[in-house]
């Protein structure tokens, strides 16, 4: 049964007012909801207020209209970058929709089906070997391998989904099928452990999750210094599912299927 806002805002007020969530470095009391799915674009506004701004780029895909994503909300504060959206129907309505900054050479926007072979071909044709702020991962099912792929450039922070249901001390995702899509159910993307080792190799630590138990967020280590509570603390950070918090379904039905364990 859906729950109503009164009632929604009421659970969300008492999760923050547990002990967990005194100190004032742990990110959840900064989430706020503009256009993201859930808290993200408040959460992304307090990093970036720690660790400072670079050129004000992003890259995100996964965005389907343009409408809920992470950084839309930047985009209409003057941040440029580049979106990538596998369906032809979503991203024709955003070349309408989204005119104003197309035009003006703020976004781009390209329509791909994202894989690991092809991402960094796509990323780079407008961002190559350089720096940016923001990488943003949604796609579903093959996040974990499109981000391990990724080597074209080096975002200050990332933002990529995890699957909530495979809760630490899990370090688990599905195997990569280029191919395949969501199906609706559980049974998709990387466990927040997972995305927490690639994260350790590629050189970022974990600092917080939104508190619906969605995203998960991470900051190259050379910008941490002491600014974030328990860097890479899988245990401290993670966050159950709590879609509702996010004005969503309760959850998604079962689905079962082979799992990669990443070591």
């Amino acid at each position: 049964m859906a729950m109503d806002l009164t009632a929604i805002l009421r659970l969300r007020a008492e999760e923050l007012a547990k002990p967990r969530n005194a100190d004032p470095r742990r990110l959840t009391h900064h989430g706020y909801k503009a256009y993201s799915q859930n808290d993200e674009d408040g959460i992304l506004a307090e990093i970036f207020r720690r660790i400072g701004t670079g050129d004000r780029s992003f890259v995100e895909f996964g965005v389907e209209q343009g409408v809920q994503c992470n950084s839309l909300w930047l985009l209409m504060q003057g941040w440029s970058g580049l979106w990538i959206e596998g369906s032809e129907r979503h991203a024709k309505t955003m070349l309408t929709s989204h005119a104003h900054w197309i035009q003006s050479g703020q976004l781009a926007i390209y329509r791909a089906f994202i894989t690991a072979e092809n991402i960094n071909d796509l990323i780079g044709a407008r961002y190559r070997d350089r720096e940016i702020d923001l990488l943003s991962i949604d796609i579903d099912f093959n996040d974990f391998w499109v981000w391990r792929a990724i080597d074209v450039v080096r975002p200050r922070v990332v933002v990529v989904e995890y699957n909530a249901t495979w809760a630490p001390p899990a370090s688990i995702t599905v195997p990569y099928a280029p191919t395949r899509m969501w199906q609706g159910d559980n049974y998709c993307g990387a466990s927040l452990g997972a995305l927490a080792r690639l994260g350790e190799h590629k050189g970022y630590s974990l600092v917080g999750c939104c508190l619906a138990g969605v995203n998960a967020f991470f900051v190259r280590k050379d910008l941490l210094q002491g600014r974030f509570l328990n860097p890479g603390a899988l245990e401290d950070h993670y966050e159950p599912a709590r879609y509702h918090f996010g004005f969503l379904p309760a959850g998604h039905r079962p689905g079962v299927g082979p799992l990669v364990t990443i070591e």
